[in-house]
């Protein structure tokens, strides 16, 4: 490994990860390939199972608990869940090394800085980071947020060079700014796929097995609904209560697919067509007219779970993504300013909403359907009930109800999770690919 001359020697400098869910062994898998010393625990449950599956790493060490770990490590990364983190940093915080860096790996900073700064020691210094992507996508470009909360510029050079063998994108916020854009980015689109999931399951449907769910826009649909169901609850649950800023977007997000919703059960045409096209102005009035559209549905008709021939779509009203362009102009959020900091999953969904809203013949088609067609219509009832479900359990806090009512869904659907997880990594790639070209800044 080439180092720089004022950067930390990997023979000398370890790190510390508290927390190897499956982030924490992402990163501890990717820095001891890169030749640092690694040392990680978990719960004391997971202990003798983590030395396990790292005994052939020599460079990583597992440890009983954080106290070993913290005292030990010369920057510390806490891998934990949100809802958590102020009582594991109570717990281990104060048995860090003097003059380490201290940093987290939460999707929501507000609680974490906040713990950081009441139990962490004053000399410790802090330097949270946040990779934009999940545990199974190539780190490659992706974007990865470096937060300068309480820390010397060298500091943050070291975490840099610590990081660097990821070959991320490093983006500098500060954990306010940080809260902000993962709410307009994730909170609303994670409301949408998390919804479509309970509305299936409510119906009893695995859509992929209907003939009306075929199609480029119908499998992102499906596989983005299936791979955010095939992770883990609390990844979602952090994002969602504990950043007061999501809270707004999933609310406005609920009230979006119920207004419109209420138009179309009464065919209020005027009304209805006046909104959608009063939201595309004000999300998509701004684009050059020169710009190319991030995606099509001929690009993603491959990507199917379905056996029915993709030319066989049925319309639909696309209730999901006319409530998400709502959403959006209610809220005064311009998606394509969040480009240079956004998931996998927002940059499908901001291209297929983009290709629906940009297309006149599908964006009509969706109208009329909404208004005249009732071949959706149960779907779109469950839909608005799961939005308004899942934006009041948030709206409440309540981590037990999330996490049962997802992994209520999750049950209903885990016989497919192995395919659409293969199917999804292709798509983000070809999604990835096709937009890391756009100067969208």
């Amino acid at each position: 490994m080439v180092v720089a001359s004022n950067a930390p020697d990997p023979n000398v400098f370890q790190i510390g990860i508290i927390g190897m869910g499956d982030m924490g062994r992402m990163y501890a898998r990717r820095l001891s390939n890169a030749g640092w010393m690694i040392n990680a625990c978990d719960r004391p449950e997971r202990f003798k199972s983590l030395k396990d599956e790292f005994k052939d790493n020599s460079l990583v060490s597992v440890l009983q608990n954080g106290h070993y770990v913290s005292r030990l490590s010369d920057y510390i990364i806490y891998s934990v869940e949100a809802e958590n983190i102020d009582a594991i940093v109570a717990t281990y915080g104060p048995s860090t090394k003097v003059g380490a860096i201290v940093g987290g790996q939460t999707s929501c900073k507000a609680p974490e800085v906040a713990a950081f700064e009441k139990y962490l020691p004053s000399d410790v210094q802090i330097v949270s980071c946040h990779s934009l992507h999940g545990p199974n996508v190539d780190t490659r470009g992706q974007p990865l947020v470096i937060i300068q909360h309480r820390a010397s510029d060298e500091s943050v050079e070291t975490v840099r060079t610590v990081l660097s063998s990821f070959n991320s994108q490093f983006v500098y916020l500060t954990a306010a700014e940080h809260d902000k854009i993962t709410a307009d980015t994730q909170a609303a689109t994670h409301a949408a796929f998390l919804s479509m999931g309970v509305a299936w399951h409510a119906n009893s449907q695995f859509p992929w097995e209907v003939p009306r769910y075929v199609g480029g826009i119908e499998n992102v649909k499906i596989n983005i609904s299936l791979r955010i169901y095939s992770n883990k609850w609390h990844v979602y649950a952090g994002l969602a209560i504990m950043n007061p800023a999501a809270h707004d977007q999933i609310l406005q997000y609920a009230t979006s697919v119920t207004e419109l919703f209420t138009l179309m059960i009464e065919h209020k045409e005027k009304e209805f067509r006046d909104r959608i096209y009063a939201a595309k102005k004000a999300v998509f009035g701004g684009l050059p007219a020169n710009h190319e559209l991030l995606l099509s549905d001929d690009l993603l008709d491959k990507f199917s779970l379905s056996k029915v021939p993709p030319g066989d779509r049925t319309p639909n009203s696309h209730l999901s993504l006319l409530a998400m362009v709502d959403c959006w102009c209610k809220l005064g959020i311009v998606p394509y300013d969040h480009m240079i900091c956004s998931t996998p999953l927002f940059r499908i969904w901001l291209g297929v909403t983009e290709y629906l809203f940009q297309s006149p013949r599908m964006l009509e088609e969706c109208i009329t359907v909404a208004l005249e067609n009732d071949t959706f219509r149960a779907d779109d009832l469950e839909f608005t009930v799961a939005a308004r479900s899942w934006s009041e359990i948030i709206t409440f806090g309540d981590f037990n109800l999330y996490r049962r009512k997802f992994e209520s869904t999750q049950a209903f659907f885990s016989p497919r999770f192995a395919d659409a997880t293969k199917l999804g990594n292709e798509m983000i790639k070809t999604i990835f690919e096709k937009t890391k070209q756009k100067k969208l800044a």
